[in-house]
């Protein structure tokens, strides 16, 4: 042991950082609860997959679908339940799968564009705040981080592998993974997966090469045409105007609007993304703020092509970085996981500054002692107190509600959908009237007097706040149902059950 701590060059290797990073991504990935609203909201879709037996039409409820997003997100969490079972560590595995994956491919994409760096690439992506929160969390955004930086990859080696400039087989191939790891991309999170494509579009034009093969390669169109379309077309099919849906709400309404609530003041993106980048990429800040000090220089050199030639690698990962982000600002719907895609080429920019001069990495107790920081904030995270912990949920309802639970019913409060993997018991929303709603993820499933009418089911746990209780009692009882609080209220809630009236 002494002899491997007088010898920090071991800890650049490959392996070691391997190690940290499966350690930091996979120790204590399932001790907390599942939290509430993201974390339940993606859990609860992808167990109705696996109870449902329907992959393609993605519900929240029996009777709801749940539109926001497309589905390879649910998916790999479904499959991940359905292999290591109905638990947190299962649900989040593919975020951490994700994070892993990243890091290598940090290391792949630093080897063409920062010879020499690539280790080191992959160790600034592994211990960066930012990458090491988020693998933690259930969200689309790894998995779309993942798949985007395949993409990219692809085409890094296409245009950096060494091929001569008329192109080979293997340039072409390249492409065509390229083409198909954008449609993934797409798949993931719909028209904003294809955001590289971008600064991949604007680098073909600024390097343009005639004897090197286009980015419109047959193969590759037909590979994204043959993985990312058909769900699209099924499920439009199945469900008319749902195509309106996508491309109004869920594409051009997040862009121009701030309906969902999401930073879309004119200073938002200045609040959002400045804190993420500056503190999310600690310990490596300092080396990308002199990159951007630097950038103006850089981009002089890139004002002609002989200039563009010689540094074909600093200008696509200027473009990578710049040109999403800019994106990301003029939208309207800001939220710091949106940049978490734009890690990779800042963990690229951080070793090429860092390590491009031939220094060596710092030496290993200061990344000991990182990891040590991280892994006791993961348990601190599980040990704090929030209302939004599905499990905390499900101890104070053992604690208060005897007998069985079917299922679990939120009148006019956020669904707690981390109930139906902690809890094993659906979870629907409910008004206490009826309320018009929009045909594609309305606020509620139903009414109160639909809930009761649909099944009425006396194992049924109701939850509801306080200061609702006295509505939601006095609707209930105009249909003839009693409700009858389970124990003390628990975060500001009233637990009860109903039964028919006189019983």
């Amino acid at each position: 042991m002494s002899r491997l701590l007088r010898f920090p060059r071991l800890w650049t290797s490959t392996f070691w950082i391997g190690a940290m990073a499966l350690v930091l991504a996979l120790a204590l990935l399932g001790h907390r609860g599942i939290w509430d609203p993201d974390e339940g909201r993606y859990t609860n879709v992808a167990l109705h997959m696996l109870s449902s037996g329907d992959w393609i039409d993605p519900h929240r409820s029996s009777e709801v679908g749940h539109w926001t997003k497309p589905p390879l997100t649910y998916w790999a969490i479904a499959s991940s339940i359905g292999v290591f079972g109905h638990n947190a560590w299962a649900a989040r595995f593919p975020a951490a799968l994700s994070y892993l994956l990243c890091v290598w491919l940090a290391g792949r994409i630093a080897r063409r564009l920062a010879p020499g760096s690539e280790t080191q690439a992959s160790l600034v992506f592994a211990t960066m705040l930012f990458t090491l929160g988020a693998s933690q969390l259930i969200t689309t955004d790894y998995v779309l981080t993942a798949c985007e930086t395949l993409a990219m990859w692809a085409f890094v080696e296409a245009r950096f592998g060494g091929a001569p400039p008329g192109g080979t087989a293997r340039t072409r191939v390249w492409l065509t993974a390229m083409w198909a790891a954008f449609a993934l991309a797409f798949l993931t999170k719909g028209p904003p997966g294809l955001l590289p494509l971008l600064a991949i579009v604007v680098f073909e034009l600024l390097t343009r090469d005639a004897r090197r093969p286009t980015l419109l390669q047959w193969t590759g169109l037909l590979a994204f045409v043959g993985i990312a379309l058909p769900w699209y077309l099924v499920v439009i099919q199945r469900n008319p105007g749902l195509l309106q849906y996508f491309l109004g709400s869920e594409v051009v309404g997040r862009v121009t609007s701030n309906e969902f609530g999401r930073h879309g003041e004119w200073y938002g993106w200045l609040a959002i993304y400045g804190p993420t980048l500056l503190l999310g990429t600690l310990p490596w800040t300092f080396a990308l703020l002199r990159w951007a000090r630097t950038l103006p220089a850089q981009a002089s050199g890139w004002r002609n092509p002989e200039g563009r030639a010689r540094d074909a690698a600093g200008l696509l990962l200027a473009l990578w970085l710049l040109l999403p982000l800019l994106v990301f600002c003029v939208s309207r719907s800001r939220l710091p996981l949106y940049v978490l895609p734009l890690a990779v080429p800042l963990a690229v920019i951080a070793a090429r500054q860092r390590f491009g001069e031939g220094r060596g990495l710092p030496r290993w107790p200061g990344f000991a002692a990182l990891a040590v920081l991280v892994l006791v904030a993961e348990f601190t995270a599980a040990r704090w107190s929030t209302h939004k912990d599905a499990s905390a949920w499900v101890r104070a309802i053992h604690a208060r509600v005897p007998g069985p639970i079917s299922q679990v019913v939120i009148v006019q409060d956020m669904a707690r959908y981390g109930l139906h993997l902690e809890l094993g018991a659906e979870v629907e929303k409910v008004s206490i009237e009826p309320e018009p709603g929009a045909r594609f993820n309305p606020e509620y499933d139903e009414s109160i007097a639909d809930e009761i009418g649909d099944d009425f089911d006396g194992n049924a746990l109701w939850i509801t706040k306080q200061e609702r209780w006295e509505a939601t009692r006095a609707k209930l009882a105009s249909l003839g149902i009693d409700a009858v609080p389970q124990g003390t209220p628990y975060q500001g809630r009233v637990l009860f059950r109903v039964r028919l009236a006189g019983r």
